[in-house]
């Protein structure tokens, strides 16, 4: 079977190993086989509520079993599905909704309860799908609703295929809106399924591989442990995370052998006391994406999980994943993001478009098949962030679309990529440019510091000046006057903080980001004083 879809996936690995566990959670396992055979029945149901070829379907449910089912059984359909985070606030759900004219809502039933004003005046949607019961009636929802068990019982296992190809949507992405109403970034099937090729690649999974789910379906780093999942025919472990003890608790119950994380996470985590021989004995790998892994906090893990490989990667939802760090390479790029990962390309471009020389900062430019689709519903953003591609040869008649990322790197001479930030929190101070992460990168060398954030406040001799708001690690006790001496002993001295901020916990997204906007906001505002 061709895998050109993102059921092909399913299919191809259902069909070889039906019986393989696919899904598990604390108290359930779902085969390959069992998972095709539900998603099916889902998709003819969702037919039958009128979801045809590029209906948005928004599914806004908890880490389970009938989230992953529901994303292959939308596009099953011939839809494009809408993961919407269940930390999201009634207002964005609504912005969400509207936005996307979804057709249907997949729901769990304690939380449509809460949902009623959402719900009204939405024109595009029609139905709600319901999953699971409650004691809280639904009061004031006055759209048809139906439950997810009668749903799929009534559908049909087999059924005409919706012709679809790798080029249409599968998917809308929706950030986490810290800079105004959230924004859907529309991945096709080809997106998805080159992420899974790609992964899986240089983490060299296989069908004996045991993964621990502990991001949401909704952010694509966790969406891409799911697809890799559905290709290579491993096991997922779904953990509905509420803290690090999560994390522990499933290592103990299942042989996991691959964890993907962001830096909060790992960060609580190296909090708690465990060692690799009582909890993550079997552990091959872990991954770190969504922001800088600090080499302190590198150096911690690997001491921490010796026998346990590091990748370090990069990339942004507007084109999925962009560069790795191989394990191997750590010791000698320390800093580095690594180089594109396969089936990608990566330019560094200076602010004339012209290719970058070695150690030369420009900005990201990525092209090949993890490029997206665009924004949804926002022509204007699409044009600016989506290009034609400056190494494409003038004499072809069609521009091939690049995705100009707004982060500035520089590469040293074997191509290896160093990230210095994004263009638009770049700080102008006393004529030099200042790159937040190497500021920040300073403080977490002091072992103190769990997050730092370095923004640029107006300054009239220095045109900018750095302020830093920071969070200190567990258990350590210093003072903003003591941290800032510290760092300033090997500090530029156009780098040197005019103030320092400590605080107990830094603001973070819905994805668990540290939200730099909302903080800088605060700094701006004179929040912290």
């Amino acid at each position: 079977m061709q895998r050109h879809l993102l059921v092909h996936l399913l299919r191809r690995t259902a069909e070889r190993t039906p019986d393989a566990p696919c899904l598990l959670t604390s108290t359930r396992t779902v085969t390959f086989g069992e998972l095709d055979g539900l998603t099916a029945r889902l998709a003819d149901g969702l037919r039958r509520l009128g979801v045809g070829p590029g209906d948005r379907v928004v599914v806004h449910l908890d880490k389970s079993v009938e989230e992953a089912a529901a994303l292959v059984a939308i596009t099953r359909a011939g839809g494009v599905f809408v993961d919407a985070n269940l930390q999201l606030r009634g207002p964005q759900l609504r912005h969400i909704l509207s936005d996307s004219g979804a057709r249907v809502l997949i729901v769990g039933a304690t939380r449509l309860g809460a949902l009623a004003e959402v719900l009204v005046g939405l024109p595009s949607l029609s139905h709600v799908v319901v999953v699971g019961e409650s004691a809280v009636p639904a009061e004031g929802v006055t759209l048809p609703r139906t439950p997810w068990a009668q749903l799929v019982e009534a559908g049909e296992q087999t059924f005409g295929e919706i012709r679809r190809v790798d080029a249409d949507p599968a998917g809308i992405i929706y950030t986490s809106g810290s800079t105004g109403a959230p924004k859907g970034v529309v991945v096709s099937h080809r997106n998805l399924v080159a992420g899974a090729e790609s992964v899986s690649d240089y983490l060299g999974n296989t069908p004996d591989d045991v993964l621990m789910s502990v991001l949401p379906f909704s952010f694509d780093y966790g969406l891409n442990q799911f697809t890799t999942t559905l290709l290579i025919g491993m096991r997922l472990v779904l953990v509905r995370y509420l803290g690090p003890a999560d994390i522990m608790a499933a290592a103990r119950k299942f042989p996991v052998t691959g964890l993907a994380g962001i830096p909060p996470i790992w960060t609580s985590l190296a909090d708690l006391p465990w060692t690799q021989a009582d909890t993550f004995a079997h552990l091959r790998y872990i991954t770190n994406s969504g922001g800088a892994f600090p080499p302190t906090l590198v150096d911690q893990y690997r001491a921490r999980l010796p026998s346990t490989r590091v990748f370090l990667m990069y990339g942004l939802t507007e084109a999925f994943r962009a560069t790795y760090l191989p394990p191997e390479e750590i010791d000698r790029r320390t800093g580095s993001i690594g180089k594109a990962i396969p089936n990608a390309e990566i330019l560094l471009v200076n602010d004339e478009g012209q290719p970058c020389k070695p150690r030369e900062i420009g900005q990201i430019v990525q092209r090949g098949a993890h490029v997206a689709l665009g924004y949804w519903n926002d022509v204007e953003r699409t044009r600016q962030r989506y290009q034609p591609n400056p190494s494409w040869p003038a004499s072809m008649p069609m521009p091939e679309q690049a995705v100009f990322s707004g982060d500035y790197a520089w590469a040293d001479e074997d191509g290896y990529l160093y990230f210095v930030g994004r263009r638009d929190e770049m700080i102008k101070c006393a004529g030099f440019r200042v790159s937040p992460t190497e500021v920040e990168d300073y403080f977490h060398r002091t072992g103190k510091v769990k997050d730092a954030v370095a923004v640029g406040v107006s300054h009239p001799q220095l045109g900018q000046a750095v302020v830093v708001v920071v969070g200190l690690n567990a258990g350590v006790e210093t003072t903003e006057a003591a941290l800032l001496a510290e760092v300033e002993r090997d500090m530029p001295r156009y780098m040197v903080p005019q103030r320092i901020h400590l605080l107990e916990s830094l603001p973070r997204n819905a994805n668990g980001k540290l939200d730099r906007s909302a903080i800088g906001r605060a700094v701006l505002d004179g929040v912290y004083a």
